[in-house]
């Protein structure tokens, strides 16, 4: 009886800790985020072409200055509550990448250059370059067979 006890409360207290969350709600925070920061890069897409700047070179700097005010907030420890707020919507473009980058090399600084940054820079992004890299090659191979044989 004193185990059955002992699962209850423990099934109470975890009930108590888990965090409770409004998908729906969610779901808006991260749609305004990421709208947002879309919004500034098509900004600056469309100040890079009103310089008279091509497409191809626009989209490229619109990437770079993006990656480093994200790099920057991150620095800052500004990125990080963005993505608190906004969830994915701050995750999942270009910024959410390179703050994946930077926030580890920040953290290890200490341990020096090679030990810290060096050995835990992609400590977040290397499963990412890594699956996405390795799906990209199953799917190239994928699309090799199907046009060996004429399918597609």
């Amino acid at each position: 009886m004193d185990k059955q006890k002992q699962q209850e409360a423990y099934k109470n207290y975890v009930k108590q800790k888990t965090p409770v969350h409004n998908l729906p709600l969610n779901m808006l925070k991260a749609f305004i985020t990421g709208g947002i920061i879309c919004t500034i890069g098509q900004g600056i897409l469309n100040y890079c072409r009103h310089l008279g700047i091509e497409k191809d070179i626009s989209a490229g700097w619109t990437s770079m200055i993006l990656i480093l005010l994200s790099v920057l907030l991150t620095g800052f420890n500004i990125y990080p509550q963005i993505a608190k707020w906004g969830g994915a919507g701050a995750l999942v473009p270009i910024t959410g990448f390179a703050n994946s980058v930077a926030a580890p090399a920040i953290e290890y600084q200490k341990e020096g250059q090679v030990m810290g940054i060096g050995c835990k820079i992609f400590t977040i992004a290397g499963p990412v370059i890594l699956y996405g890299i390795f799906s990209s090659w199953v799917l190239g191979l994928g699309y090799w067979i199907l046009k060996m044989i004429n399918a597609v």
